[in-house]
């Protein structure tokens, strides 16, 4: 069994929401971790485990960040951790993957489905071997009690309910 985590330091854990419906607002999450066990050079039987600080939420504005940490969100004070456990590994081709597993925010879990670019593995110049990934993937924020919105005076809608993850993950080899 090889042990992988999640290099903080050269990983990118972000998400965009259409705002007025016109223009994406994009955020990271800026604390996380995660651990990777496989058995094999490919990663096909990987098992993941993921949390995120739901308070570590960034979007470039402290007043939405505000926010989004409070009940009407995330509720950081009550729900911490947003957590993602893996219940599958589908190996498209070299380099594509399907990760299935359970994604909880805010008390909620639900089964999701990302897309996953595998970029390769190397060894960085201390000798530590690294290994990168590109994810993808969409949720409804309403599915997660993320319900919080507000109408324009036109009746048009503040925030969509689709959320799009992207991720950018580099692993170091335990």
């Amino acid at each position: 069994m090889t042990n992988w985590k999640i290099d903080e330091s050269h990983s990118e854990i972000g998400f965009k929401v259409k705002h007025l419906m016109i223009t994406n607002v994009s955020g990271y999450f800026t604390r996380f971790s995660g651990s990777i066990q496989t058995e094999s050079e490919d990663f096909h039987d990987a098992t993941i485990s993921f949390e995120a600080a739901a308070d570590s939420i960034d979007t470039q504005n402290v007043q939405r960040d505000e926010h989004l940490r409070n009940g009407e969100f995330f509720d950081s004070t009550n729900h911490p951790k947003i957590s993602f456990v893996s219940t599958k590994v589908k190996k498209i081709d070299d380099e594509k993957y399907k990760l299935t597993g359970n994604l909880t925010i805010k008390g909620q879990t639900h089964p999701i489905e990302l897309d996953v670019e595998h970029s390769g593995i190397t060894v960085d110049p201390w000798g530590q071997q690294k290994a990168g990934f590109a994810l993808k993937g969409r949720l409804h924020r309403t599915d997660y009690g993320l319900r919080w919105n507000a109408t324009t005076e036109a009746g048009g809608i503040v925030l969509s309910d689709e959320v799009k993850l992207n991720m950018e993950i580099q692993l170091v080899k335990s």
